[in-house]
Order: structure tokens, then sequence, then C-alpha cells
């Protein structure tokens, strides 16, 4: 079924529709759907690299506008809406304890979650579940989704095709790397 699913999203790619495809899929996956929206992206942006930035630029306003959905799916909806979707995802049981941990660091948490391939519509419910700040929310999903879909455009734009198999194998590991190095990096500035 998400091999199905993934299918369907990249046939999009392929429409007059493309670039409100990609709105669509941004905004729910921040809060619901599966799929990346980098799987429509890439190819968009490998047919038409003059228009890289516009996608990314679309990509990040409609997946900031769906992670404030998700926001709201945790702050008003958790027990009708969230809790099903944590479950779907197999994150039901660990929710209590990475709530704890969230509220620690709940705006690097979205960062990072934002950058790298890791579920950004589990941390989009958990922000609004545990009460994270709007305002800390939003401007970390700015922060988070620019970096990531500006990037990947901006290699696409530079390099084009061959790019494009490092990015949708590789990409997520060079991000989770750089967060780590960032986050030790204020860890060891903390500890000076």
């Amino acid at each position: 079924m998400l091999r199905s699913l993934y299918n369907w999203t990249i046939s999009l790619a392929q429409t007059p529709y493309a670039l409100w495809a990609l709105a669509i899929v941004a905004f729910v996956e921040s809060s619901f759907f599966p799929i990346p929206p980098d799987v429509l992206m890439i190819p968009m942006i490998i047919a038409r690299p003059s228009r890289a930035f516009i996608i990314a630029g679309v990509a990040m306003v409609a997946s900031v506008a769906g992670g404030m959905f998700g926001y709201y799916i945790g702050a008003a909806l958790m027990e009708t809406v969230g809790q099903p979707i944590l479950e779907m995802y197999g994150k039901a049981d660990s929710f209590e304890e990475m709530s704890a941990v969230f509220n620690a660091y709940g705006a690097w948490a979205v960062v990072v979650a934002g950058v790298t391939f890791l579920p950004f519509k589990v941390i989009t419910i958990a922000s609004g579940v545990t009460g994270l700040p709007l305002g800390v929310f939003i401007v970390s999903s700015i922060f988070a989704r620019s970096l990531r879909f500006f990037l990947v455009a901006a290699l696409l734009w530079k390099y084009g095709t061959p790019i494009r198999d490092f990015i949708e194998r590789r990409l997520g590991l060079v991000f989770i790397a750089f967060c780590v190095l960032l986050l030790g990096g204020f860890a060891l500035i903390g500890l000076l």
C-alpha cells in the first residue's frame, strides 16, 4: 500500500497542477500523511530547475501551515484525532516518555524533525499536546523546513539529476549528522 501511495505521489509531478499537489502533500505530510513532499518536489525541480526556489517556497509555506494544523490536532483534538495517528505510526506507547523529553528540548525537536526525515507530523502533534509556545513552534518550523527544502532545491538547481540519488538515499543521514554536530557544539559551549 505504501509503495502505491508513493507511486501516486510521484505521478502528481507530471500533472499541470503539480505545484498545487505539492502544496497539498506538504500540508498533509506535516500533520498525518506518510509520504514526504520531497518525493514530489525532487522530480518537479529536475523537470524545471529555473523554478527550484519557487517550488521550495511553496513546500515550506504549506508544510509550516500543515504543521500548525498538526499542532492544533495535538492541542485540541488529541483524543479523537491525535491518538489514532500516533497509534498508526506506532508512537502511542512511547508518547508519554517522549513528551517529557520534548518539554525540555521542544524547539530543537521541531528543528531536528523538520530538517531530517523523522516523522515531522509526530513532532507537530507533540508540540500541541505539550503546549510548546506557538510562536516558538512556528519560528522553529520555518527555520527547519526552509533549511530542508531550500537546500534540496539548491542542490538540484546546481547539480541536477546526478544529485537526485544522493538526496533520496543519504540526505536524511547528512541532516542527522549535522544536527548531532550542532547540538554537540551547543552542549560543548554550555560546558565551557
